[in-house]
């Protein structure tokens, strides 16, 4: 008899991720999220407009701690300088390297969280195309910003434009500032962390990244406290939304590929019809029923018994 499963877990795409499978997906990602940052890098005069509305509101707000945190790191090197490494390597080292942890470790929890992840990628790639922001350290001299990557650019490898290598900046939108997927990222990383660490020192570093991050994104002028706001709620609604996408992922996945779960099937024998089932044949017979219509011409004083062995004998 066939062996059944609990339902849910026959086939489970969780048991079925291969880094070869993995590695193109998370690469296409990052390829989208690097393009869409180019998308409104033209529209200059817009972004600045978006970057002061939202200037006025964290005042009126009295929320805009970018200002005092961008004034000591500018004066203060000892923060500035780790702080603008901080900005310019930790996104594209820190979140790479807990998804490797995750697929490695936390196998069972790896596919939601990548999805979640991307999910909320892509919603901030439509913030970066909808609501093209200038940065505080583009604002005019007036505004009271200092462009601190480009004040202690001799320490890094960073050049005046933003944090891309020296001769590189021209590649980059630095008018994809809200929502701050640093701050988002950051924040998925520190949740991984705390759920999944299993220790203390995980736990602290789970609170502490996200926290960081949000001072330095501000610190060194590269987004709003609002920025930083988004960041958060890009995240939750890609939280939100990453059972779905799942769902919809498997849905797409079953339609694509609904022969090889049957050769599957049958290749195992779980699903291989019994073509005799319900057919009254033996030895020696052609047909379904032979046997009774070889049993109607025997003999009429004839046993069920010896008209059976009449037949086999006429058959002879």
């Amino acid at each position: 008899m066939p062996q059944t499963e609990t339902p849910g877990t026959e086939v489970s795409p969780r048991t079925r991720l291969r880094w070869w499978t993995e590695l193109p997906l998370i690469l296409l990602v990052y390829g989208c999220y690097s393009a869409g940052r180019l998308l409104a890098r033209g529209d200059v005069s817009g972004a600045v407009d978006h970057g002061l509305a939202i200037l006025r509101v964290e005042k009126a707000l009295h929320i805009n701690a970018e200002h005092p945190l961008n004034r000591l790191f500018t004066r203060e090197a000892w923060l500035g300088v780790p702080a603008d490494f901080w900005y310019a390597s930790l996104h594209y080292l820190v979140t790479p390297v807990i998804l490797v942890w995750l697929f490695r470790r936390r196998t069972q929890f790896y596919r939601a969280a990548r999805t979640w992840l991307m999910t909320s990628t892509f919603i901030g790639l439509i913030g970066f195309t909808l609501l093209p922001t200038c940065p505080p350290r583009l604002l005019s001299a007036g505004h009271g910003f200092v462009d601190t990557m480009a004040q202690y650019s001799s320490y890094g490898w960073w050049g005046g434009q933003a944090s891309a290598p020296r001769g590189m900046g021209g590649m980059t939108n630095q008018y994809a500032a809200m929502p701050s997927l640093h701050v988002g990222w950051a924040l998925w990383c520190g949740v991984m962390l705390w759920r999944y660490g299993g220790t203390r020192v995980t736990k602290i570093l789970g609170v502490a990244y996200p926290l960081l991050t949000a001072i330095v994104v501000m610190g060194t002028a590269n987004h709003y406290s609002l920025d930083a706001v988004a960041g958060v709620a890009v995240m939750g609604v890609g939280l939100l939304l990453a059972p779905y996408v799942m769902r919809t992922a498997d849905r797409v996945r079953a339609l694509l590929a609904p022969r090889a779960s049957v050769v599957a099937a049958r290749s195992d024998g779980t699903g291989s019809p019994i073509v005799s089932g319900g057919c009254q044949t033996s030895t020696g017979e052609r047909i379904p029923r032979q046997r009774e219509e070889l049993r109607s011409a025997a003999e009429p004083d004839a046993s069920p018994t010896d008209a059976g062995d009449g037949a086999a004998a006429a058959a002879r």
